[in-house]
């Protein structure tokens, strides 16, 4: 083979090596959540303290993912999310297949644009709180 077919043909895997595997990752995502608790959830009706924000609500949770459990894939679109990981060790993986791991003390914001999920990596409980604005219209 030619040098300059090896190097077409490095330059190509590049790019598509790459992108099945990000496919595949969002593809493997659990949709259901696994060994996970959800605390009740705090609420304040944003319609009557901020003008435009009817149908809105501030809302947050305490989570506990046992280690191993997860949380299954979700997007943020339309509910803009913060967290607070308060123990244990978490890897959040994003639909595109990159991901990140938060320890104790670490925070996170989530936008619209985010699909992601949470998989607790680590021998302890993990416990989170996220605070959203969750949108009741839909």
């Amino acid at each position: 083979m030619k040098l300059h077919h090896i190097a077409f043909w490095l330059f190509v895997s590049a790019f598509v090596v790459p992108a099945g595997i990000s496919i595949a990752a969002a593809e493997d995502a659990p949709k259901d959540n696994k060994g996970l608790t959800a605390g009740k959830a705090t609420i304040v009706e944003l319609g009557p303290e901020i003008a435009g924000m009817e149908g809105r609500q501030l809302r947050q949770r305490l989570f506990t993912i046992e280690p191993g459990g997860h949380l299954g894939i979700h997007s943020h679109k339309d509910r803009p999310a913060v967290a607070y990981f308060i123990q244990g060790t978490v890897v959040v993986t994003r639909d595109d297949g990159s991901s990140q791991t938060f320890h104790a003390g670490d925070t996170t914001a989530e936008t619209k644009d985010v699909t992601h999920w949470h998989k607790n990596v680590g021998t302890d409980n993990a416990i989170l709180v996220a605070t959203d604005i969750f949108n009741t219209a839909k």
